[in-house]
């Protein structure tokens, strides 16, 4: 199952879309206008179908202004059917065309490919938001800027990463961590967070959230 977000202006074609979709097994969020719509808002989701033509803020244009902060499919609704429009459209970064009328049968099988490829071009790398793990290089960089974590900071945070929404206790995050035998105790972990928190913070971000009474989570 996806999460996936559709801004179309056509309250007709987001409620096909939903239905659709939705008997595929995914979670869909339309909505009508591409207008206060901000990068933060994309953050839990896997996929974009965006329509084109708009009458507050086009596709193009929002595909322009999010295309740097947000690293999943973007894929364009449209009833343009230039070579050219196509052309514009994949250079903003776009990764894909569907041009209106379509059938279902043919926006399932875009939207399948490319949930599909993502799958297995990011099994090394995980991207929530603007936060970017290279799992193979044990490193984690925000917009393209990397950031400097010691080896249990890295490993913390991709504990917490991996099962985003889960709460950790934080004997089991010292057990993951140092395992079994460690002589470390849980305020190695506090102090581990804290050190995590006010890097993230250097760049406006806060990833990780403290469950009074339990543990941490990543949210």
């Amino acid at each position: 199952m996806a999460n996936i977000f559709v801004i179309d202006d056509e309250k007709d074609i987001c409620k096909l879309i939903e239905n659709t979709l939705t008997k595929d097994g995914h979670s869909v969020t339309c909505k009508n206008s591409a207008q206060g719509v901000t990068a933060n808002d994309f953050k839990r989701y896997d996929l974009i179908l965006l329509d084109v033509m708009m009458p507050d803020v086009d596709g193009f244009t929002f595909c322009r202004e999010i295309r740097s902060y947000v690293d999943i499919p973007i894929l364009f609704l449209t009833a343009k059917i230039m070579d050219q429009d196509v052309v514009d459209g994949l250079s903003l970064g776009a990764d894909d065309y569907i041009k209106k009328p379509f059938s279902l049968s043919e926006l399932r099988a875009r939207v399948t490919a490319h949930l599909r490829r993502e799958g297995r071009e990011r099994h090394q790398t995980l991207i929530l938001g603007q936060i970017r793990f290279d799992l193979s290089g044990k490193k984690i960089a925000i917009n393209d800027e990397p950031l400097s974590f010691t080896k249990s900071e890295y490993e913390i945070c991709e504990l917490l990463a991996r099962n985003r929404g889960k709460v950790f206790s934080l004997e089991h995050i010292l057990e993951q961590i140092f395992g079994f035998d460690s002589e470390s105790d849980v305020t190695a972990i506090r102090v581990h967070v804290k050190n995590i928190r006010a890097k993230f913070l250097l760049y406006q971000e806060c990833p990780i959230e403290t469950v009074w009474g339990v543990g941490y989570t990543w949210k």
